[in-house]
């Protein structure tokens, strides 16, 4: 084969696609080849989304043409219709055939739309709160609890809202539902009691990941209630009454040991003092005299008792 002939052979038209990647002999692509190959992937859907959104056709450019002439002929009757207007809290999202009009949200204030090829969408911007509907659960340790609680979220990106999703607001109520059920279901009964602002933060990230391909930022998740059944109510109440119960016996007996020490120590006191038993005995004469006028106690001195029973024997 003369030299020509592999020239031609060899031409830049005919040689084959050569890649500069080296694929290992295990036949395995690397996990950042495969990154890199999904990213290039979705840069590449990006690109074709804004040129396709970014193209009306050349039907789109005649209406579009056709609708500014009109526009002008029906001048100044025609300006009321396409001055919009929108409050400080809302943003506004122009359709233009269809397609979203280049430039994002419009507002807050004045912004024009033609009035036979636009329409408008208006968002609230403002943070919007809900209550989760009582949820009845079944905890880890299968205990049935009834718990609610509020979520407040707010639209972040007023397109996305618009155009991922058909109704935001609904889409995000149901969530909220469905994961304060998958995440109480993990919990035992004493960690739903106690870790409440556990529980918030957590069904709080998961809702916010959740969300985030719709434009809705979830701000905040509160637990309101959890209810009990009345059977389960009981045998709490129960429970905590035998342990006040237990405790208030540990009290007494403790303050019984202390009152037979310091009894102890008084007895020792007066076996020092016999004058001091019979000022013992005109003190409870004294106490007794205020409380019941009608009984008289008039104490004898112990020493004259047993010299009674000695002369007895």
């Amino acid at each position: 084969m003369s030299l020509a002939e592999k020239e031609s052979k060899w031409s830049p038209s005919s040689r084959p696609f050569v890649s500069n990647r080296v694929i290992p002999e295990s036949g395995q692509i690397p996990a950042a080849m495969e990154a890199d190959e999904s990213d290039q992937i979705k840069a590449r859907r990006v690109d074709e989304k804004d040129q396709n959104n970014g193209s009306l056709g050349c039907c789109g450019w005649v209406l579009v043409i056709l609708s500014y002439f009109f526009m002008i002929i029906s001048s100044p009757l025609s300006i009321w219709l396409c001055i919009k207007i929108v409050k400080e809290y809302e943003r506004a999202i122009i359709f233009r055939l269809g397609r979203i009009l280049a430039g994002g949200a419009k507002g807050p204030g004045l912004f024009f739309i033609l009035p036979c090829t636009d329409s408008f969408v208006k968002v609230d911007m403002r943070t919007i709160s809900f209550d989760i509907p009582p949820q009845e659960i079944l905890t880890k340790d299968s205990v049935t609890v009834s718990v609610d609680g509020v979520v407040y979220y707010r639209v972040q990106n007023a397109i996305l809202a618009v155009a991922n999703i058909t109704n935001a607001d609904s889409a995000t109520r149901l969530l909220a539902q469905t994961t304060l059920r998958n995440v109480l279901g993990t919990k035992n009964l004493a960690q739903i009691l106690s870790d409440r602002e556990e529980i918030a933060h957590n069904m709080q990230t998961t809702l916010d990941v959740a969300t985030d391909e719709w434009g809705i930022k979830v701000e905040r998740v509160e637990i309101k209630d959890v209810k009990l059944p009345v059977q389960l109510q009981r045998a709490m109440a129960a429970e905590a009454e035998a342990s006040r119960e237990a405790r208030a016996k540990v009290i007494a007996a403790e303050g019984e040991m202390n009152a037979s020490r310091a009894l102890k120590e008084a007895s020792i006191v007066i076996s020092e003092s016999p004058a001091a038993l019979q000022l013992r005995y005109l003190q409870t004469l004294t106490t007794i005299a205020a409380e019941k006028n009608s009984t008289i106690v008039f104490p004898l001195p112990m020493d004259l008792v047993q010299n009674i029973m000695g002369a007895k024997k």
